[in-house]
């Protein structure tokens, strides 16, 4: 949910405290653009930001459309000043977001030309405040959010089990969560994947690991029923396919939130 109070901050930030450039008189219409093809994220957001300043959202597409150089994305109308003032927010705000959706949207499809049930997910790596569009944006490129937060789920990580040791560190988080919590063991050998299932791991991610030993590790696992398998760690575009090919579930993937270049819009006036 985007509250009044996040869009009054992003405002806030373009606008300062004395507003030059946008004191213009009179009404005008304006029109989201893409300027390279893609797949749309983040109109909400945008859209809330002219809701925000009282100018009238025409129409616009739905998350996870995808369009073509020249498309329109969103069209507005309104006081002018208000228009102007509301646009270099959105642009930002969707250009950020269709980004990670079309760049997520190709990860899922070089995933899928390989498995159709493994799921392409992003990862707790984002920009701080833009957690909910960036995350909204994987789901529109046809990705999984993955854990939202820490109370998501319960991840035993390696410094969990440098201190505590694998079975003990899955044993202290199970004593700690609700039946309803997963709990995701991260491995670094393909040794240790049947042992973090075996001591009641749901999910066992398979931590920077080549595909042939995600492979390995993936066999290992195919006796204990119900645990799933998650690759992750430096995984890009150009091996998610070779990762997807293992038969890992999850597929886990950074870079589409931290990486992924915005796609090119352009806003229009008086047109």
């Amino acid at each position: 949910m985007i509250t009044d109070a996040q869009i009054d901050r992003w405002l806030r930030e373009d606008v300062g405290h004395h507003d030059v450039t946008n004191e213009l008189p009179g009404e005008t219409d304006g029109r989201l653009v893409a300027k390279e093809s893609g797949v749309v994220a983040g109109l909400e957001a945008a859209a809330a930001v002219f809701d925000y300043l009282g100018v009238h959202v025409v129409d616009r597409l739905e998350d996870g459309t995808r369009v073509d150089v020249g498309d329109e994305l969103l069209a507005v109308e309104g006081a002018a000043r208000d228009v102007l003032r509301g646009e270099r927010v959105a642009v930002n705000l969707a250009g950020h977001a269709a980004g990670i959706a079309t760049r997520t949207r190709r990860a899922v499809e070089a995933a899928r030309a390989e498995s159709d049930d493994v799921r392409i997910a992003a990862t707790r790596k984002t920009t701080p405040g833009l957690r909910g569009i960036e995350k909204r944006a994987v789901v529109a490129g046809g990705g999984d959010t993955h854990r939202l937060d820490l109370s998501h789920m319960a991840m035993v990580k390696d410094n969990h089990v440098a201190e505590m040791g694998l079975e003990d560190a899955i044993d202290h988080f199970r004593d700690r969560t609700s039946f309803a919590t997963k709990i995701d063991v991260e491995v670094e050998s393909v040794a240790d994947a049947p042992r973090a299932a075996a001591a009641g791991a749901d999910i066992v991610l398979l931590d920077n690991m080549t595909p042939a030993e995600t492979r390995e590790a993936v066999d290992a696992l195919a006796e204990y029923e119900g645990v799933l398998a998650e690759a992750s760690g430096g995984i890009t575009l150009e091996t998610v396919a070779d990762y997807a090919a293992t038969g890992v579930d999850v597929v886990s993937m950074g870079s589409l939130t931290h990486s992924a270049p915005a796609l090119d819009l352009s806003f229009r006036t008086g047109e």
